[in-house]
């Protein structure tokens, strides 16, 4: 049920993660690796990054598989970031088609992503839309489980809560609801939240496609090379400038307040696998 990946370090152009690797972004359109729910991710794309000097992303979205997209390789090639989010979608039941349904999704600075599903969607999740305000919902750019799950991490954002603490407290609430998968990756530029709940999830520091250096989070390797992490199923991943943070999710309750990762921004400061 898709594939995405988050990228933050040096400049790099977006082919660099996109087509260049082995096993990149386009390749895990049409065979990937280690995908658990479907075969190939044909439902749509999209590809968001930030520009210097620029506050907000540019999003480049297809409701097309991205291997047919002739424009992207000349994009991909010429145009170049220090973070990026790109996702490639299959298409879960229920949900709406169309490039407005393709992640990522986007709300000043932030980009956001779901690889997943919520199992009856949308007949079982009533209750759960029924916690956002009226004025949300209208405002979701696709009628899909992807974009619910991203208004109601915005909605806790807007509370007060740090990326890393809005993502983990989505996960628990629409867990609540049955065997949802719900593995979801945010960036604001800067740093990357992402969870590991039903899919695969792996992270890299270091080399990027001998490019650049930076950090990666990807549904999967994109490549056979050395330092690719798996990360625990029902975990929390932070990462940023100062590396990489494991926390795993207590469904039951919050991570206690003298737990939680610091900076408030969600910027990890060390390697950790316990919260």
């Amino acid at each position: 049920m898709c594939r995405h990946l988050a990228y933050l370090g040096g400049e790099l152009p977006l082919g660099a993660l996109l087509f260049d690797p082995p096993y990149g972004l386009v390749r895990q359109s049409w065979a990937p690796r280690r995908q658990r729910y479907g075969t190939v991710n044909a439902d749509g794309f999209g590809i968001g990054w930030y520009a210097p000097g620029e506050e907000r992303p540019a999003r480049y979205r297809r409701a097309g598989p991205i291997w047919a997209d002739e424009n992207l390789v000349d994009l991909a090639r010429v145009v170049r970031t220090r973070a990026l989010l790109a996702a490639v979608r299959s298409a879960t039941a229920g949900c709406a088609p169309g490039e407005a349904a393709a992640a990522p999704f986007t709300a000043g600075r932030l980009l956001f992503s779901h690889n997943g599903a919520l199992p009856g969607w949308p007949e079982r999740y009533g209750p759960l839309a029924a916690t956002l305000p009226p004025a949300d919902l209208m405002a979701l750019e696709a009628r899909s489980d992807s974009a619910l799950l991203f208004a109601l991490l915005l909605a806790r954002l807007r509370t007060g809560a740090d990326l890393g603490e809005a993502v983990a407290d989505t996960v628990r609430e629409a867990a609540k609801y049955g065997e949802t998968r719900l593995n979801l990756l945010v960036t604001d530029g800067r740093s990357i939240a992402a969870t590991a709940w039903g899919d695969t999830l792996f992270h890299r520091t270091g080399t990027v496609s001998d490019v650049s250096a930076g950090v990666v989070v990807a549904s999967e390797p994109l490549d056979d090379g050395p330092g690719w992490t798996e990360v625990p199923d029902r975990t929390l991943l932070l990462a940023g400038p100062a590396g990489v943070a494991l926390h795993p999710i207590d469904i039951d309750r919050p991570v206690p307040e003298s737990d939680r990762p610091e900076p408030s921004d969600g910027r990890p400061t060390r390697e950790d696998d316990s919260p």
